[in-house]
């Protein structure tokens, strides 16, 4: 008698697999659902709102973990974890509708997450550093090898014509050990190109990459339509209301501390749980200032040593929870390990790290490299 053979299957695409082994075509979507799982991390609950969940979840095959004392009621609160299939989550979320203690609106929100299944593409955001000091290309646009606006003007058209969906533009370098550039000397950066940009009617999709709220409402005025804040909109109080104020898009992304000492021995109890409140916090904050195009990005390197990094990329998609795009820049940063200047090999090296989080469908990679990432784009589709 031959022996059995198995395989586990690590692939997104069951319904593929359900046809190779001639599953009933009419019935596939509903029962691909039944092989997704998804595990879910639900905080602050009351003894009566944990006990139900956790019967409704056994009820159905799926599981919950809960606190130990809550059957017992001597704690006030408990997180839940809760795992099952899409198929026993919609269910889960089905009955919980129907019953009190506010359990409504949690199935309301487990519907939400499990119902999301739409496609997420992989953007490129192009890096344009107009600073003598950049940690990668400091001096290549304005000063050092080129010393007028030409060459960053140059450099943006060729990021476009590489496939660039966005082109980030920054003139304060906010790497380990910055010190902070003051938004007069900013704006003398930034008008020789944004002129040029203008004069050549130039509407391409445009953020900047500043701290400032004087800086960025410097870029708005040309037109620029996206803020790029790297400490989350904590450095400059007004940087919030000058985005409300022209409707523009921000990128909130999460920085422990400034940059000239973030990287001075940074601690985190939870990192991943941390920066998810973080941002969460700041996008009810951009909410509450009327700001409805609110894209997120974790922060790597900003505050964090290596292996945060590295977590922050393996559960990449636990950010997609707070419904807004996600922007990932690893691009010539520190946690490649590359202590030289050879952008060639940290291309290389930024490229494998991007594949995994293009699988991952985060919404845009900021990469100085735009052609390379083109081409993994192609690849990766």
């Amino acid at each position: 008698m031959r022996d059995f053979i198995i395989r586990e299957l690590k692939t997104n695409n069951i319904e593929s697999e359900l046809k190779r082994i001639g599953f009933d075509s009419c019935y596939i979507g509903q029962a691909s659902d039944k092989y997704r799982y998804k595990t879910i991390k639900i905080y602050d609950l009351n003894p009566a709102q944990a006990n139900i969940l956790k019967q409704t979840a056994l009820s159905l095959g799926a599981d919950c973990g809960v606190h130990r004392e809550v059957i017992t009621g001597k704690i006030e609160i408990s997180d839940a974890i809760l795992g099952g299939s899409f198929s026993q989550l919609e269910k889960i979320a089905a009955r919980l509708k129907e019953q009190p203690f506010s359990l409504k609106n949690l199935g309301e929100k487990i519907e939400t997450l499990v119902q999301a299944k739409q496609t997420r593409k992989t953007k490129l955001a192009g890096i344009l550093n107009l600073t003598p000091d950049s940690f990668s290309d400091g001096g290549e646009y304005y000063g050092g090898k080129y010393d007028n606006p030409d060459a960053a003007f140059n450099h943006f058209i060729e990021m476009i014509e590489d496939g660039a969906d966005l082109i980030d533009i920054g003139a304060e370098s906010t790497r380990p050990g910055a010190v902070e550039i003051e938004p007069k000397i900013q704006m003398e950066r930034l008008k020789p190109l944004l002129d040029k940009i203008q004069k050549e009617n130039i509407t391409f999709p445009m953020s900047i990459d500043t701290r400032s709220s004087e800086v960025a409402r410097f870029a708005l005025d040309y037109g620029i339509k996206i803020i790029n804040d790297v400490s989350g909109l904590e450095y400059d109080p007004k940087m919030a209301d000058v985005a409300a104020e022209y409707g523009a898009g921000i990128i909130i992304q999460h920085s422990k501390g400034n940059p000239a000492v973030m990287q001075q021995n940074p601690v985190y109890d939870d990192v991943i749980e941390e920066i998810y409140f973080s941002l969460l916090e700041k996008v009810d904050f951009a909410h509450s200032k009327g700001i409805k195009n609110i894209i997120i990005d974790p922060g790597i390197g900003f505050g964090k040593i290596k292996k945060d990094n590295f977590e922050i990329l393996d559960r990449i998609e636990e950010f997609y929870s707070l419904n807004c795009p996600v922007m990932v820049g690893v691009s010539r940063k520190s946690l490649l390990g590359i202590n030289s200047d050879n952008n060639e090999l940290k291309d290389s090296l930024s490229a494998a790290i991007s594949y995994p989080l293009i699988k991952a469908g985060v919404d845009y990679i900021r990469v100085h490299n735009v052609k390379l990432h083109k081409q993994l784009l192609t690849l990766a589709e």
